[in-house]
């Protein structure tokens, strides 16, 4: 019968057998092979970015030497920052907009301080009023400390009400020169309270103009 004879023409191959090359696709298809390298550690990899590790010192003088050259380059950085620090203190001092705080920026405040500095104010004797309250509370006398507390009393007032009144009178100087600006009345009459308190030699920045200068 021709079904049990055997066909000539089917291949020889064993069945299940896949064709060369089929494992290959087979194991790159959604699979990442290894590195053959273990992956470097975090300490490993930050030391070979900075690069070899020097030896350690074999002698005392050695190690007294690589210390002493690492504390030069200490100061050398430290000297450095300080003259930095003093160049922008100076520049800050100079009424450098870059270096100045943000409360003391823009047009409106520097023309705020022309006004205050090229008047003396009875603001200007805050802190000297300040000492002579410490010193009568300190006094033995009553009556020299009610004489005291009397005077301060008024000079209190009298600056409150200088205060109010520079206040109001340099907003309206700077809404007249500066239109375009929003030059709000409170900032404007507190800046102008706390200079005119402070003397002269610690406001910062310094004064351009002195007392009866004129203001442009």
């Amino acid at each position: 019968m021709r079904f049990l004879r055997r066909n000539t023409t089917e291949s020889t191959e064993p069945v299940g057998e896949a064709e060369p090359g089929a494992e290959d696709l087979t194991a790159t298809k959604g699979h990442t092979p290894g590195k053959g390298r273990p992956t470097p550690k975090r300490r490993e990899a930050e030391s070979r970015r900075r690069g070899p590790v020097p030896p350690p010192p074999r002698t005392t003088r050695e190690a007294l030497r690589r210390g002493r050259g690492n504390k030069e380059e200490r100061k050398a950085l430290a000297a450095k920052r300080r003259e930095m620090r003093v160049a922008q203190r100076q520049r800050m001092m100079a009424g450098d907009e870059k270096y100045l705080p943000a409360r003391d920026r823009g047009p409106v405040k520097a023309y705020v301080r022309d006004l205050v500095d090229s008047r003396r104010h009875l603001l200007g004797l805050f802190m000297p009023l300040a000492i002579v309250v410490f010193v009568s509370l300190l006094a033995p006398s009553p009556a020299l400390q009610s004489y005291a507390t009397l005077l301060c009393l008024v000079m209190l007032i009298g600056m409150i009400l200088e205060g109010v009144f520079n206040g109001r009178r340099y907003t309206a100087l700077a809404r007249a020169k500066f239109p375009k600006e929003n030059v709000r009345g409170l900032s404007v009459g507190w800046y102008a309270f706390i200079r005119a308190s402070q003397l002269r030699k610690l406001r910062i920045p310094k004064p351009r103009l002195q007392p009866g200068d004129k203001v442009t």
